[in-house]
């Protein structure tokens, strides 16, 4: 699953092997499957890659489903399926994205809180995809840049209310311009 960003921004993506169910292939075995087999017209083997199909397409609805609960607000686009047609005749879901705003906010304050929630959604399913980690590791570095900006405009600040206040003891006026030069 994945889910895919706005302008250059990444997707979360889900590839189809990286959920596939441990016992997948032992679904349908036995007495069951040729029951089954004979009720729906379809071979053992059949049966197995149904019941694998449909393994495979809950998994995939459910990490979208967390992507798109998470990224709420943020989220482009609802989710879109890639489909693989089953012996069946019905189509699964094998693989999917969530289309969501990347973008840095208007402060970085903004750009900082927005960060942490693409990070928040991106690693929201419990077993999170490559691209999802990208997107994730994309939302941290934006979240560190904003952390940059937001220290380096209160250092700024800082050094501008200290030489206002030195102006002030001094008897200067904050005015007329700055001068730290006080002769004893």
């Amino acid at each position: 699953m994945s889910v895919s960003a706005v302008g250059a921004s990444p997707a979360f993506s889900y590839s189809p092997m990286s959920a596939r169910p441990a016992n997948a292939g032992r679904a349908a075995t036995g007495e069951a499957a040729s029951v089954a087999s004979s009720a729906t017209g379809l071979s053992e083997s059949d049966l197995r890659l149904v019941s694998e199909l449909k393994a495979r397409d809950r998994v995939v609805r459910t990490h979208e489903m967390a992507h798109m609960a998470a990224g709420a607000g943020l989220v482009t686009r609802g989710a879109s399926y890639t489909y693989q047609n089953g012996p069946d005749g019905q189509r699964y879901a094998v693989g999917g994205e969530v289309g969501i705003d990347t973008s840095p906010g208007r402060t970085p304050e903004e750009t900082l809180l927005k960060a942490e929630r693409i990070r928040a959604a991106a690693l929201a399913p419990a077993e999170p995809s490559g691209q999802d980690r990208q997107v994730a590791a994309a939302a941290a570095k934006m979240a560190s840049q904003a952390r940059m900006e937001i220290s380096s405009a209160s250092a700024e600040s800082a050094a501008g209310l200290v030489q206002k206040t030195y102006a002030s003891v001094a008897g200067e006026s904050t005015e007329a311009g700055l001068q730290l030069d006080i002769y004893a």
